[in-house]
Formats: C-alpha cells, sequence, structure tokens
C-alpha cells in the first residue's frame, strides 16, 4: 500500500486521552489511518489499545481530537458514529447468543435500507464465511470460538464499514482460524475496506499490516511501516522475545 499516494487520512486523531473515572488507560495518543491500508495497533495485555478503540466509537469520554472522513467525532454518539461507517468487532465477539447466525448477520445491517444489496452482502458473507453458510439456523451461542470470530467479523462487515476495527482477532483461537481471518483482512482491505487491527500477537499483526503503532502504557512509543516496526530491536525485545 502507497500510503505516500493519499495524503489524506481516513482518520486522524490527536491528543487523544481517555479513561474510566479518574484513570486516564490512555494518554495523548496520536495517529493517522489512511485509505484501504491495514494498520496494525499492539501492544501488552493493559497498555490501553481497547480504551482507545472505545473512544474512536464514542463509548467511553475522551479529551483531544477525532476527526474521521471529515467528520469531527467529538460531538457524535456512537449509533452516530457507526452510522459513519467506523464499525467495531469488539473482544469477545459479544454475539447474541440465542439468535441464530443469519439474526445476527442482519443485526450488523440494521441501519441499512437497500434492502437487495442488504441480501446480496449476506450471500457475498457466506462466500467469504462458508462455515457460518452451513450454520446459518444455529444459534450463535452454539458455535465454536472460530466460528463465533467469523460471525462477528461478518456482522461488522454486513454494516457495509468504510474503516473495520477489529480487537484481539486472534484471541483463544487455533493458528488454522487465524490464518483464514487473516485471509479476510486482507481480501477486504483489497475491496478498498480500511482495517485498524488491535492484536497482542505483535507477530501476527505486524506480518500483515502495511503500518503500525506501538502502544505502551497509554502513550504511542513506536509507529512506521510494520516491516520496519517488526525489525526494530527495541520492538524485538520487549514483545517478541527477541
Amino acid at each position: 500500500m502507497n500510503v505516500a499516494a493519499e495524503r489524506t487520512p481516513l482518520l486522524r486523531v490527536e491528543g487523544l486521552s481517555a479513561g474510566y473515572g479518574e484513570m486516564l488507560a490512555l494518554r495523548e495518543a496520536s495517529l493517522e489511518i489512511y485509505p484501504a491500508e491495514i494498520v496494525a495497533l499492539v501492544g501488552s495485555n493493559g497498555a490501553g489499545k481497547t480504551t482507545l478503540l472505545r473512544a474512536l466509537s464514542r463509548v467511553v469520554r475522551s479529551t483531544g481530537r477525532i476527526v474521521f472522513n471529515g467528520h469531527d467525532l467529538d460531538v457524535l454518539t456512537p449509533d452516530e458514529v457507526f452510522g459513519l461507517g467506523l464499525v467495531q468487532v469488539p473482544e469477545g465477539r459479544q454475539l447474541f447468543d440465542r439468535m441464530t447466525v443469519q439474526d445476527n448477520l442482519l443485526m450488523g445491517a440494521y441501519r441499512r435500507d437497500d434492502k437487495a444489496a442488504v441480501l446480496r452482502d449476506l450471500d457475498r458473507m457466506y462466500a467469504m464465511f462458508p462455515r457460518l453458510k452451513e450454520r446459518t439456523r444455529q444459534l450463535a451461542g452454539s458455535l465454536s470460538g472460530g466460528e463465533q470470530q467469523m460471525c462477528a467479523m461478518a456482522r461488522a462487515l454486513m454494516a457495509a464499514p468504510v474503516l473495520m476495527m477489529v480487537d484481539e482477532m486472534s484471541l483463544g483461537l487455533a493458528p488454522v482460524v487465524v490464518e483464514q481471518l487473516m485471509g479476510v483482512l486482507d481480501a477486504i482491505r483489497d475491496e478498498g475496506v480500511t482495517v485498524l487491527l488491535v492484536e497482542q500477537d505483535v507477530q501476527l499483526a505486524l506480518s500483515t499490516a502495511d503500518r503500525g503503532y506501538v502502544l505502551e502504557t497509554g502513550r504511542i512509543v513506536h509507529s512506521g511501516p510494520a516491516s520496519e516496526l517488526i525489525d526494530d530491536p527495541a520492538v524485538r525485545q520487549a514483545y517478541l522475545g527477541l
């Protein structure tokens, strides 16, 4: 991905701080994400990665500035942000366990009124995730962990995202499933969907992403092309055990 060819960021975050009560989990974070790229946000557990996503979604209060696709998000509600195409695949899937796979997918499209396009996208999700096609009428709560992650990602894609934020996608999943899901991220990036991938697995994230940011105790401490970060001695020692 040639970021230099596109100088207007899809998402610009400037001096973002956020937390819970009086405790700040994120401090003065700044980052940029350009259209149709995969950006990795990596760091250890408790570094503030999920807090950053929640701040972007406007679920937690924050200070600083967030501009997404020309819109200032500071004054918007979570539903309004979702309506702009900033869509999150949350950590832990958070499916509607007692609803079928298909109903979960259709819930992702609840704001859309283009019914014919929704049905086409439903077929596209089943082509992208054949396992879900086999379990269309199965309750989401009875799926395996890997199938639930597929369902959560497909539900987010049914919202027709402009930027899809994926939180800890690989957590608890078998390597073969993770490889399949990473292939999906590559495919949707090629279709023009921008991805922010939040991962504890630094090697996995940086081996797939175009660029990356390293978050440590609430602050961004490294950033750059993913290929350079994965070879950075400080990153390798701190996160890759090398």
